[in-house]
């Protein structure tokens, strides 16, 4: 699969007006998502914390929005969203305000903030566009991610691959971790929430005694795929990116049940500032246009209906991600403290 390019002067491929549906996409339900051309123009100022990631797609989105919007001034602070979130709060504390709203790749970051009452109530209609247990009044999420298993399928047959994260602790696999990454340290969270302080130490001295270490997520696959590594821990589509462009790469899928190995991510956005403007400016991101263009492109999961998912994903129906509320994945502080006494950071 090619990777669709944008136009100069329209914005992505082949959006009418500006913002449009991609060429060749097609939609089950278009009536259960909001199209571009049904919200009011954005005008004025704004600022945008924007959380580094997803390989510049999130860039090409907010410009596209900029080009559909002329009379929108829109400000852009790109950084590792944890860093972001951090400088919130300190600007914060410091009776500082730069920021209008807050694009992270991550939920612990959005929890850090709306933890500390720096987040503004979204109106209904935001919080019911978006899928079942993605419905929060304090923040939108825009796109859901999935912890998966990726493996080498000339090394490992998947029915050699355990169905719980906690046996990976203890196995002749050779494994592939970027401890480092946020999506990773949001995984560990979820573990230590979910498993407790003690297995969670357990898990991770076993899996340091025998991991290789990557930069990031993308490398664990590209590593998996290369045969350094017979299995890595990732979000889903890093995989399915590297199989777009690459369909007969040994790397494939797996995913346990019910733990933290199988946990159901998002990223999200936060108001900051009172006001129509910032909420209109998430509307857009949660219109079909968008959705489907970082279903498509970005491989992640759409959160509002009537939007195809990314090709090559397994049904979420069929997967058994473990019942957690995603602010918990804020308390991020005890899972670097453990992940440095245990030497793995």
């Amino acid at each position: 699969m090619q990777r669709r390019t944008f136009v100069r002067g329209l914005g992505l491929a082949g959006l009418a007006g500006g913002l449009g549906l991609l060429p060749g996409m097609s939609f089950a339900n278009p009536a259960t998502a909001i199209s571009v051309d049904s919200l009011p123009k954005l005008k004025g100022d704004l600022t945008l914390y924007l959380g580094r990631g997803e390989g510049g797609l999130y860039e090409n989105v907010l410009e596209a929005i900029k080009k559909k919007n002329p009379e929108l001034n829109l400000q852009i602070r790109r950084g590792a969203t944890a860093e972001l979130a951090n400088m919130l709060v300190a600007e914060a504390k410091a009776g500082v305000k730069r920021a209008d709203l807050f694009w992270a790749v991550d939920t612990g970051s959005i929890g850090m903030i709306t933890d500390q009452g720096l987040a503004k109530p979204l109106p209904d209609d935001v919080v019911n566009q978006l899928k079942p247990g993605f419905q929060y009044p304090m923040w939108s999420p825009v796109t859901g991610r999935i912890r998966t298993l990726p493996y080498n399928t000339e090394r490992v047959s998947a029915d050699q691959i355990p169905d719980s994260v906690m046996a990976l602790a203890d196995t002749d696999l050779k494994l592939g971790w970027a401890p480092a990454y946020a999506s990773f340290q949001s995984f560990v969270t979820a573990m230590r929430i979910l498993e407790g302080e003690k297995a969670t130490a357990s898990w991770l001295k076993g899996v340091n005694s025998r991991a290789k270490k990557y930069a990031g997520e993308l490398g664990v696959v590209m590593g998996v795929e290369r045969g350094e590594v017979d299995l890595g821990f990732a979000n889903h589509y890093y995989t399915l990116r590297l199989k777009s462009g690459k369909p007969d790469a040994t790397v494939d899928i797996a995913y346990t049940k019910g733990d933290a190995g199988c946990l159901v991510n998002a990223s999200g956005i936060i108001s900051l500032t009172e006001g129509d403007l910032p909420v209109n400016f998430i509307r857009y991101l949660l219109t079909r246009e968008v959705q489907s263009y970082l279903a498509s492109e970005a491989y992640e999961i759409p959160l509002v209906g009537g939007v195809a998912p990314p090709d090559g994903l397994t049904p979420l129906s069929s997967i058994s991600p473990p019942d957690l509320d995603l602010r918990k994945l804020a308390d991020i502080r005890p899972t670097l403290d453990l992940m440095r006494n245990v030497g793995v950071l």
